[in-house]
Order: C-alpha cells, then sequence, then structure tokens
C-alpha cells in the first residue's frame, strides 16, 4: 500500500524536485580528476529490455483492472511521459508533439520487445527545447517590462495547447519571464534571523527579501541554466523510472516502477532509520544548502554543520580528496555523503557570511528517523463538573510504518507503528487521560498489516477491513488480539492528506462506532492496495548476485470497510467537519488520472460499540458551529477560503503589477500545498501546533467527554 498521498507521490517523483530527506548509505562513486563523474542519459542499456518486459507482462497479468496493454494504454502513455517532462507546454512545440504522436499506437508493441529507444529520442528533443528556451530566457530579460498592462498567464495547462510558431512560444516565454520578476520584486524575506559576528550585514535587499533589476534578471537566468544543467545530469536509471512510470500511471496513480535508489530509499522511510550524518538537504538554485539538521544524527552531534550552510565538495575517510560538488545534482551529493556507520565523511562547507571554507569530518552513525515515528503529548482543556481540567492524550501519526526486511527476518524489536502507540497508550492510561486524539491530518498511508494492528489497540477484536483482487475473490482481515489498549472516548483527526491506510483504520473506528472522526468533508480517497515485487528477484530468484533492478508497486487490490463500502474516490467522510484550505486543494483521488471509481461490496458481522450514535454527532456539530461562529479566527478561514475558490476557478494569475499584488495576499493553491509538504518534512515540527484550529478539536472532544456512555463493557489491556 502507497505510503504517500497523491501530492507527495507526485513531488516526490518530479525531476524538478529540489529537496532530498536524509543522507544514508549507497555504492561510492567514480572520480574523474577530483570531481565526480557526472552521470548522464546515453541511451537504453541491457537491464532496460529485462526491466520493461518483466513490467509489461506483470502488468498485464497482476494489475487490479487487469486492462489489456493495448493502444489505449500507449495513448495514455505518451500522454503521462510528456507530462512528465513539459506540464506547462513550455518546451515542446506543437510540431514536437505531433512527431511523438506517430508513435502513440506503438509504444505498447514496442515495450513488450524491451525497446526504450522513444525515451531517450523524446528526452533528447527536451534538452534540445530546454537549451533553447533557456537562451530565450536571457534575450528577454534584460527588456523593459511594462507591469501597468492588464494581461494574465493562464495557469491551467489543460487549456492551453503546445506554442505553434516562434512568436507564441516567444509571447508565452515572455509573460513567464514577467510572472517570476514579478514574484521576485514581491516576495517576503524568508527569515529575519540575525546573523552572529563576523558574519555580513543583511543588505537593505536581504531585509526585505525583494529582488529588483538586475538582481532579479540574473537570479532567474541562474535557475534556468541551474535547470538544464540538472535534466542534462540526468541518468538512465532515472530516465528509465520516468518513462515506464509513465506506463505504470496509465493504468491507476498509484502503480509505480521505482528504481534501485528510489526503492532503497522507500525502504528507508518505512524502517524508519538509516546510516548517515543525519541532514536534509535541498537544492536551490543549483547550489548544495542544509535545509534541516536531524535531531540526534551525526551531525547534530557533531554541532558544526548548520541550517542554511552550503556544502561545497565531498570526500571519503579521514583525508579522502575533495570532491568539488558546485555543479551537481541533488541526488548526486546525497550519493557521495551517505554511507555506513563508523565510515567518516569529509565536508567541505561556507557558513553564511564564509569566503573559504571550512573542512568538516563527520562519522556516520545510525540515525532514528523520529520525526516520522508516533509521537505524544498531553495536554488540558476545559472544564470538568468539579472544575478541573480534562486530560487529553494526543498522538501524531505521520505514517503507518514497519521495518519490513526486520519483520521478514523475524526480530522481535522490528520498528512498528502499533508497538509505538501502544507504548504511548500505556502511559496515557497511567497518566488517567480522559481521552484521547489520532491526529492523521499529515499521515498519508503505509502498511497495511499495521493499519490492521492499530485498530485493534481501539476494539476488542473483529473484522478490520476487506481486500478484493481481480477475480472479485474477498479476504476478511480481522483484529485477532483480544483486549483493548484504550477503551475511552477517541477523536480521529483527518484531512484530505489522510489517505490509504489511514482511511482503513479511520473507517473502521467509524464503522464500529467507537469513535469521533474530524477535521476536513472527507480524506484522501485512496482505497487501493499495492504489492511491491522486486524486479531482481522476479527475474533472477534470490541468487545472492542477482542484479539490483528496483521494484514494481502495483495495484493489485480494492479494500472495502466492515460496513461493505470502498474509501476509493469518496474517502472516509468526517461526523464534524472544520472548514479548512486543505478541504479544498485539488489533491484528492478523485482529481487524479485514471483513477479507480468508488464501489461497494456486502458488509461482514460486526459487533457494534455504540460509542457514537447521530444524535450525539448532531449534538456536537451544534455545538462546535456555534462557536466557530463566534470565532474571528473561523470567520477569517471562511473569506479565505472564498478567495481561495475564485482564484482557482480562474486559473489565471494577472500580470499587472497592483493586481498581482492584491491577489498574492490571497491564499493559492500551490503555495497551501508546498505549505503542506514543508510541515510534513519539518523534523522540529511540535506534536501538534495548539492554534485555533486544534482548540476546536479540543472543544469537541471535551464536550464529547461529557456525553460519553459505555453503552458495552470493555476490557483493557491485550491478552
Amino acid at each position: 500500500m502507497s505510503r504517500s498521498t497523491a501530492l507527495l507521490s507526485r513531488l516526490r517523483r518530479s525531476q524538478f524536485l529540489t529537496k532530498s530527506l536524509v543522507v544514508a548509505a549507497i555504492s561510492g562513486s567514480v572520480l574523474v580528476a577530483g570531481r565526480l563523474a557526472v552521470a548522464e542519459v546515453t541511451g537504453p542499456q541491457p537491464a532496460d529490455r529485462n526491466i520493461t518486459v518483466a513490467i509489461t507482462s506483470l502488468m498485464s497479468r497482476q494489475h487490479l483492472t487487469r486492462h489489456p496493454f493495448d493502444n489505449e494504454i500507449s495513448n495514455r502513455w505518451l500522454n503521462n511521459y510528456l507530462k512528465m517532462l513539459d506540464s506547462r507546454k513550455l518546451f515542446f512545440t506543437q510540431a514536437d508533439v505531433d512527431s511523438f504522436m506517430d508513435y502513440k499506437d506503438q509504444l505498447d508493441d514496442m515495450a513488450k520487445k524491451g525497446d526504450t529507444s522513444f525515451a531517450y529520442r523524446v528526452f533528447k528533443k527536451f534538452l534540445e527545447r530546454l537549451d533553447e528556451r533557456v537562451k530565450l530566457v536571457d534575450e528577454l530579460l534584460p527588456l523593459p517590462q511594462d507591469f501597468t498592462v492588464n494581461e494574465d498567464l493562464m495557469t491551467d495547462a489543460d487549456q492551453i495547447s503546445y506554442a505553434k510558431t516562434d512568436a507564441e512560444m516567444r509571447d508565452r516565454w515572455r509573460q513567464r519571464v514577467k510572472f517570476e520578476l514579478l514574484e521576485l520584486a514581491t516576495e517576503k524575506p524568508k527569515s529575519d534571523t540575525p546573523r552572529g559576528p563576523g558574519e555580513a550585514a543583511l543588505s537593505s535587499r536581504e531585509k526585505t527579501g525583494r529582488l529588483e533589476g538586475k538582481p532579479a534578471q540574473e537570479k532567474i537566468s541562474k535557475r534556468y541554466h541551474q535547470l538544464a544543467k540538472r535534466m542534462k545530469q540526468t541518468d538512465n536509471n532515472e530516465l528509465l523510472e520516468m518513462y515506464l512510470t509513465s506506463l505504470t500511471t496509465s493504468y491507476d496513480p498509484h502503480t509505480t516502477y521505482m528504481s534501485p535508489e528510489t526503492l532503497e530509499n522507500f525502504e528507508i522511510q518505512m524502517r524508519l532509520n538509516l546510516e548517515g550524518i543525519g541532514a536534509a538537504l535541498e537544492s536551490p538554485d543549483g547550489e548544495t544548502v542544509v535545509k534541516k539538521i536531524i535531531p540526534g544524527g551525526a551531525a547534530f552531534k557533531d554541532g558544526r554543520l548548520k541550517p542554511d550552510d552550503r556544502i561545497v565538495g565531498v570526500g571519503q575517510g579521514a583525508d579522502g580528496k575533495i570532491v568539488d560538488v558546485a555543479d551537481m545534482k541533488l541526488n548526486d551529493v546525497v550519493k557521495l555523503i551517505r554511507g555506513h556507520q563508523g565510515t567518516t565523511v569529509r565536508l567541505s562547507v561556507l557558513g553564511k557570511g564564509d569566503t573559504e571554507p571550512k573542512i568538516y569530518n563527520i562519522v556516520r552513525a545510525q540515525i532514528e528517523l523520529t520525526d516520522q515515528e508516533a509521537r505524544s503529548v498531553i495536554l488540558e482543556a476545559g472544564k470538568k463538573a468539579d472544575g478541573s481540567p480534562y486530560k487529553v492524550g494526543v498522538i501524531n501519526l505521520p505514517s503507518f510504518y514497519m521495518d519490513m526486511s526486520g519483520a521478514r527476518a523475524g526480530k522481535e524489536d522490528f520498528k512498528s507503528t502499533t508497538r509505538d502507540v501502544s507504548k504511548l497508550l500505556k502511559e496515557f492510561n497511567s497518566q488517567k487521560v480522559d481521552a484521547v486524539v489520532i491526529d492523521l491530518r499529515h499521515n498519508g498511508g503505509g502498511s497495511l498489516t499495521e493499519s490492521i494492528k492499530l485498530t485493534g489497540l481501539f476494539i476488542d477484536n473483529g473484522p478490520v477491513v476487506q481486500v478484493k483482487d481481480s477475480d472479485g475473490q474477498k479476504t476478511q482481515y480481522d483484529d485477532t488480539d483480544r483486549g483493548l489498549e484504550w477503551a475511552g472516548p477517541l477523536v480521529v483527526l483527518t484531512s484530505k492528506f489522510s489517505a490509504s491506510a489511514s482511511e482503513i483504520f479511520a473507517g473502521a473506528v467509524q464503522d464500529y462506532k467507537r469513535g469521533l472522526i474530524v477535521g476536513d468533508t472527507a480524506t484522501h480517497g485512496k482505497g487501493t492496495v499495492q504489492s511491491l515485487l522486486d524486479l531482481g528477484q522476479r527475474l533472477f530468484g534470490r541468487l545472492p548476485n542477482a542484479p539490483a533492478l528496483g521494484a514494481l508497486k502495483i495495484t493489485e487490490q480494492q479494500f472495502y470497510r466492515p460496513d461493505g463500502d470502498s474509501t476509493q474516490n469518496r474517502g472516509v467522510l468526517a461526523d464534524i467537519d472544520l472548514p479548512s484550505i486543505t478541504s479544498q486543494l485539488d489533491v484528492g483521488e478523485s482529481s487524479l488520472d485514471f483513477a479507480m471509481k468508488f464501489d461497494h461490496v456486502d458488509p461482514v458481522p460486526y459487533q457494534k460499540y455504540n460509542y457514537v450514535d447521530n444524535r450525539l454527532v448532531e449534538h456536537l456539530r451544534g455545538l462546535s458551529a456555534e462557536r466557530r461562529k463566534e470565532s474571528k479566527d473561523f470567520q477569517k478561514i471562511s473569506r479565505e477560503i472564498e478567495r481561495f475558490n475564485e482564484q482557482k476557478k480562474s486559473k489565471r494569475i494577472s500580470l499587472n503589477k497592483e493586481k498581482f499584488i492584491a491577489d498574492k495576499a490571497d491564499l493559492s493553491a500551490e503555495k497551501q500545498e508546498e505549505k503542506e509538504l514543508e510541515e510534513l518534512n519539518d523534523p522540529t515540527r511540535p506534536v501538534v501546533k495548539r492554534d485555533y484550529y486544534f482548540n476546536e478539536v479540543l472543544a469537541i472532544t471535551t464536550d464529547y467527554c461529557k456525553l460519553f456512555k459505555t453503552p458495552q463493557a470493555a476490557a483493557v489491556g491485550r491478552r
């Protein structure tokens, strides 16, 4: 089952992504004259044929839809690939696309033979067009711009066609350059953090955060030159991953091909530990910059590496030669920094204001990714009849994680969501909390097994989820571990980013009438199950020298709640929905291409707890509505939602400076999605931000506590 929401999946796979989570262990690199030999696309490799043939065979035989691998898929595949390379239709011309369309009914036949030459043909043309557009940007930037003219930039690529003439392409880029100049002239400063002794003082431009004139032109020019450089460093594995994922997502949005590197990163995220220095990196304008230091990691304990430091060189061992990484794509820099526990990496680092780099020798270590594991806090809210506050235990759960390799190896203490949450619930019981809130707002899913086991902590026993395969065969998965870890009031907090395994848990809680679902109107709506098929093992068995060929994450099943409803497309509807911008974002399953439809199977027998009923929910909704009516914060968010939807509907951005500034004061869908991703990847974020929104969640929770009754006895404690 996919761990990510559609948004996170899309961002992770984008070739324009400029962030990398953490540095870990991977193989070494080839050095040429003190520099890393830059990987680039050369042409189809011998392994490409085996991988492609294996994937086409598996898709035809094992995908849930059993859609034939035919011309329809071939058409979808081609269009997906073009969107992946040129989603805004800024690079290819209509003539280019027309020539590609000659192959629209041939890609399926070519793939069955293992022929991936089309991927390289299109990518070569893309690089040619990219160079032309960079040259065009440099021509347009010095030209005078009239920011008083009323003209709009179209933001919906589906409503525009590819440029047919040089003049049309030039005008499209003229608008693009004008937009980026406006962005730089109106952006807010990123940080007000004062600089320490010896660091350069902030310039007036840095204080405002704005760039205009020649500095703005230089920044935009550098941005596109760096983009061209990064894309030319795309290697064969990355291109094959793009191309074959364009095929697999022609069946459904969650079936993807993972290259060996992507597969390794996926497994790191699932087991929540790695070997490395513990730093999150990003690559704004082509430089490798430290975004975050992972608490408890090697860099954190060393203490010298800081956020915003630039890494300009990397060496191996205590005295290894420093490799210049100035022009290197981020993934290649990460590969150099990664390494096994106990080994040394040498970093050449430029701090703020530094003119000469410093060399830091850091010993790599085992790092626990604690920011992605279950965390808890006990909060006080409301008042009981005796005047004392209610104690509410809050668990923030970013994913349903499980160390798959540890589980396969039979380790007793492998990393597990359920094991971690069980410990937190035991602590809550010892502290005599009055209610528990499980925060799943940023939980994109994960392990199906863990979602079932976690549900078992809140019900005695019974069915949690039904799964149906492509043959229509149903399998029922039950909680068989008797007893409850928590038997009191339960609130599950969800958003449109809550997906997959989160929806299994929330749906079961709702079906059993075991707790309240509060949050966005509905969850993400991903109701399909993916299996991870290692292609090396598929082709060569478990031979010790089997090549690493990556994996196919393929949709093979669809899951259903105990009551028979699918969560696919529709999601889990909140009992009490609270207004938010996230509820308005087009990031749900229903907005994705080739998403499967909602359907229903027969319910299975299960015993409801009736801790929640319709009258109770209506009463709690009314109390919440009254509070929100008097809340200035909720009044403000309602106005922002209205403006947000107007902006989203228009699908245009004004290039008139006055209107641009006014529109920028409002929320934008793109900025809100970026904000959500930033919050998810911020290792320093609190367990929960106690803002007006969460205070209302607590108010609903304490109202629920006052009305809570236990119509059936439930034994606390697992047996």
